[in-house]
């Protein structure tokens, strides 16, 4: 695994990073300047910019930058926005960037973690991680803090996390400047230990870690590589404010839909949805999904997790071999249920954002028409639809032709959600305003 920082200039009053540098670590390049146009080699594949210009050749294909293309002392700058989508089409996989904190992820390699306190005496934190980790950790009152500079660990979904325990009893989780943060809360001193080689981090207080034991320090994770960016600027980390949840259904023990001998529906929701995130991203709009690994998630869950965020919008996704084009789905309203003051009934929450959700989707039906997709609008009791309290739409994802491999390609899935993100970006006023 490749962890590395880069520069990240400001040009125009948007982030711009260096193509030759990002791509420098991982393979053979080369690039050349003739006048205003520069042309780069990454292995294989040959792209074309051309200074002050939006568009560019990828693959012997248009490819449309956020921003325009700068020229600097020979030096390429494409705008930091669009890098990974720029990226995803020249290395040919998936790329997810995180904006606000910087963190940039080539492959997939983000680590995941678990927290759970033990019902011993004393109570531990036992927190795991899908991959050995190694952060620096430092304690003050109150708090332990753990700072990840080379791992490519991610959110567990809430960036606050509550224990039932009185010695700790909540973490939170932080992103910024290329950097990823856990804060343990505590009522009492507590040290960390490492086991399990480097995959397991326990929190708890001196007094029940053995004083032989010395931390151990992991090796490291043979993933693929993964890139951080950051700038040179210390910024203590701030929450992050999400604009939509992307949710990829099924996933885990749950296989969804057989949708050919090979390919799982779970596998293909999972795809559309990191390619959603990345579109939703680049037009601007913080997203969080609810799962970026093969995991199994309860509709509670995947409901608690999005009112959490507080989100403008919820989309989960489905995929399908029968028809043809995409079905987009609101809830169907239900008979108003019992609300005892600030509670709100579970199975009715979502009947006050009805209006929103049809909002939304119908900003995606025109969009996905105008890319001469078919589109069915329709209201169904769609778990956990009815129990979101926000705009909240399902897309189910069927191919464009009788060929259902189209579901697995890259260029459908691009299709597919850069229409969505697109009907999504044109109503975002409009979700923004509900919320107020």
């Amino acid at each position: 695994m490749a962890n590395y920082s880069l520069p990240v200039a400001q040009r125009n009053g948007a982030d711009y990073v260096g193509l030759l540098e990002i791509l420098e670590p991982l393979g053979t390049v080369s690039a050349k300047a003739s006048g205003s146009r520069w042309k780069f080699r990454y292995e294989n594949t040959e792209c074309e910019f051309t200074a002050g210009k939006s568009q560019a050749r990828v693959r012997g294909s248009d490819f449309d930058l956020s921003g325009n293309f700068l020229l600097e002392n020979g030096r390429g700058l494409v705008p930091l926005a669009s890098s990974n989508l720029l990226l995803s089409r020249i290395l040919g996989g998936p790329v997810t960037l995180d904006i606000s904190a910087r963190r940039l992820f080539i492959g997939n390699v983000a680590v995941h973690f678990t927290a759970q306190v033990t019902k011993t005496d004393p109570e531990k934190l036992v927190i795991n991680f899908t991959a050995p980790v190694n952060p620096s950790i430092a304690t003050e009152p109150g708090k332990l803090r753990m700072v990840f500079s080379h791992e490519p660990v991610v959110s567990p979904g809430a960036q606050s996390l509550t224990f039932d325990s009185k010695k700790i009893p909540s973490a939170t989780f932080q992103e910024n400047n290329g950097l990823a943060e856990l804060t343990i809360a505590s009522t009492g001193p507590v040290m960390a230990n490492f086991s399990n080689d480097g995959r397991t981090i326990t929190i708890a207080p001196p007094s029940s870690s053995p004083s032989a034991q010395a931390p151990q320090i992991p090796a490291q994770s043979p993933n693929p590589p993964s890139t951080l960016l950051g700038s040179t600027n210390s910024v203590v980390p701030g929450a992050r404010h999400y604009f939509a949840v992307v949710d990829a259904s099924h996933g885990g023990d749950e296989r969804g839909a057989a949708l050919s001998t090979n390919l799982a529906e779970k596998d293909v929701t999972l795809a559309l949805a990191r390619h959603l995130r990345q579109e939703l991203e680049t037009r601007g709009l913080p997203t969080l999904l609810v799962r970026d690994a093969d995991t199994t998630l309860t509709p509670d869950q995947r409901a608690g997790m999005t009112n959490a965020a507080g989100a403008a919008v919820y989309i989960c996704v489905h995929a399908t071999s029968q028809g043809t084009g995409v079905r987009v789905y609101t809830a169907l309203s239900r008979s108003t249920g019992q609300n005892r003051g600030p509670f709100i009934d579970w199975d009715t929450a979502q009947n006050a954002f009805l209006d929103n959700s049809q909002t939304a989707a119908n900003g995606m039906a025109a969009e996905l028409r105008l890319k001469q997709i078919f589109v069915r609008s329709l209201a169904v009791p769609l778990r956990p639809l009815n129990n979101i309290m926000t705009a909240a739409i399902a897309i189910e994802v069927a191919p464009n032709s009788s060929d259902v491999a189209q579901l697995n390609s890259d260029a459908y899935q691009d299709l597919i959600t850069g229409a969505v993100a697109a009907g999504i970006a044109d109503v975002r006023g409009k979700l923004q305003a509900a919320l107020k």
